[in-house]
């Protein structure tokens, strides 16, 4: 499933290309990933334009000319493709919105959604997650007390939406991997210890600013010609890597599951807490 990284390099790339278009054509091949009527949805956008491209957690939120949101989440297998009509890609499409000869591909949501919803309806969809931990206002004082009371393990707590919006199964092992933590490690003992606290703090900035910068892990690149997207696929140093050689010390990936998540690791250099 996209997580912020991907999110947020989705979110610079279409900046650069969607912004002040007109709206020329909707499709829409599964009124299931829609949250209206399909006369309503495409009407609404018909002529419209998106002027802003936001990013809040796992969701794009495009922002339209009349005041109204698109909001995507894209869950799992879904994806975005942009381009016209000859570079279509070879995967079926749930909707599509058309900007002339160029074509915004909304791919593999069968799990996810693309809901058209008012200012105020948007901020209601979005009132349980928790801060952004890429936000300027986060600091060390702030993630600290994120943590204080919680109990469980780091995996669910980095993976709970209502924490910390944007994490989930991939880069809470990446971020787990570079504290040198277990990702079974007790929440309430990382809370207990500052150094364990900072140490967790800084790989969370670390892991996702580094993902976010390479394009963090999508399968398919988001128009033609687009090399950054995914690129960092192949530096995750745990996650998806059973059995092969932690990079940084030699030892060997294992696989577990928490709470019926899998979880990547290094059983040599990672320690539970």
């Amino acid at each position: 499933m996209p997580e912020l990284p991907e999110m947020e390099n989705y979110r610079t790339l279409l900046s650069e290309k969607i912004l002040d278009l007109p709206i020329t054509g909707v499709v829409v091949n599964r009124e299931k990933s829609i949250n209206t009527d399909m006369d309503v949805f495409t009407r609404e956008l018909t002529g419209n334009r998106i002027i802003f491209v936001e990013r809040r957690a796992k969701h794009l939120i495009f922002h339209l000319a009349n005041g109204k949101r698109l909001v995507l989440h894209l869950m799992l297998g879904g994806m975005i493709f942009w381009g016209t009509e000859d570079e279509r890609p070879d995967r079926s499409t749930q909707v599509e919105i058309q900007f002339g000869e160029h074509i915004l591909f909304f791919i593999g949501l069968r799990l996810g959604y693309l809901h058209l919803l008012t200012s105020k309806e948007t901020e209601e969809a979005m009132s349980d997650l928790g801060p952004e931990p890429l936000d300027r206002r986060m600091n060390a004082e702030r993630f600290a007390a994120l943590l204080k009371g919680r109990r469980g393990t780091l995996k669910t707590t980095l993976v709970n939406q209502h924490i910390i919006a944007g994490i989930g199964n991939c880069y809470s092992d990446e971020i787990a991997f570079a504290a040198g933590l277990r990702p079974s490690s007790k929440t309430q003992n990382i809370a207990a210890s500052p150094e364990l606290t900072a140490r967790l703090y800084h790989s969370v900035q670390s892991v996702l600013r580094e993902a976010a910068s390479e394009g963090g892990y999508m399968e398919m690149p988001l128009m033609q010609g687009d090399t950054k997207t995914g690129s960092f696929d192949e530096q995750c140093r745990v996650y998806d890597r059973e059995g092969e050689t932690c990079p940084r010390c030699g030892g060997t990936i294992a696989r577990v599951e928490i709470t019926g998540k899998k979880a990547f690791f290094c059983p040599e250099c990672q320690h539970e807490a």
